[in-house]
């Protein structure tokens, strides 16, 4: 499966689109309607996960343990962020140095109609 080894290999948090081209890259192997359904699928078993950012592009993560993420407001990047580092990021500076400029935080969940 070369698109959940390439979410596998990265840290990168890639869009559909840049899973696309890291996959076909030796040749087209994969359409982009594929992929789509690809990374749908490993979604929906939980072996890779999707977020949404301010860019308005869904970035995929191979990397499903509980974390946070930071978004870099001058590239873009998307950069995990471990759980126990949370409660320093209040201060404005994580452990190794990255700048903390706002902090929010999203739960996913069910509600309790839905529950």
């Amino acid at each position: 499966m070369a698109v959940l080894a390439y979410l596998a290999s990265t840290d990168r948090h890639p869009t559909a689109e840049d899973v696309e081209t890291a996959v076909n890259a030796g040749g087209p192997v994969l359409s982009r309607a594929s992929v789509y359904n690809v990374l749908h699928s490993l979604a929906r078993a939980g072996l890779v996960a999707g977020m949404s950012v301010k860019d308005g592009a869904t970035r995929y993560d191979a990397y499903v343990v509980p974390h946070h993420h930071l978004l870099c407001r001058a590239c873009g990047r998307v950069e995990d962020v471990a759980w126990q580092d949370f409660g320093v990021a209040e201060r404005g500076v994580l452990p190794d140095g990255r700048a903390v400029r706002t902090l929010a935080l999203t739960l996913d969940g069910v509600c309790t109609d839905c529950g």
